[in-house]
């Protein structure tokens, strides 16, 4: 196995664990919430998502989809088009009502991107410094693996959601 066979792996499991989640609920059990603070399901696919689409365009080098396939605007949230959910607060989580089609439109969307892209990556690539605001330097290897790991966790909590919704 090949690193981008590792990664298509990788990514290809948050893929089944989102369409799990969001398979035949309605905008109202997506948007449900298990206490007043907490995120929904509707807000953990958006968010985790976003993100994924905001770093691997970055270090892709291309426009992220939400803006420029208009995903923002079919999504008509009420945020600046840069915003990926990070340090959003309940009143912002809580405005995330979407149906589970467009909420997994965007995901295939930015899922089939991802996979295009980490499907033509060596092993050497991952070397490559893609953000020195940090120390160390973040490499491209420890930025998609921070990415996947991102996506994992919010997908399990979306999958948990799912599993304690009322009837």
């Amino acid at each position: 196995m090949n690193i981008a066979e590792l990664l298509t792996d990788g990514f290809g499991r948050v893929h089944g664990v989102v369409h799990e989640a969001l398979d035949e609920l309605t905008a109202d059990q997506l948007a449900w919430r298990v206490t007043p603070e907490a995120n929904s399901i509707a807000w953990l696919v958006w968010h985790l998502t976003r993100v994924q689409d905001d770093h691997v365009s970055e270090v892709a080098g291309v426009p992220q989809a939400w803006a420029a396939d208009g995903w923002a605007e079919r999504f008509g949230l009420p945020f600046d088009e840069d915003a990926t959910g990070y340090a959003q607060d309940s009143g912002a989580v809580g405005a995330v009502v979407v149906d589970a089609d467009l909420l997994a439109g965007y995901f295939d969307a930015v899922y089939a991107r991802t996979i295009a892209y980490v499907a033509k990556l060596t092993d050497s690539d991952l070397d490559r410094v893609v953000d020195h605001n940090w120390n160390p330097p973040v490499t491209l290897g420890v930025r998609l693996v921070s990415v996947l790991d991102d996506d994992i966790q919010h997908a399990g909590q979306a999958a948990f959601i799912r599993g304690i919704l009322p009837d």
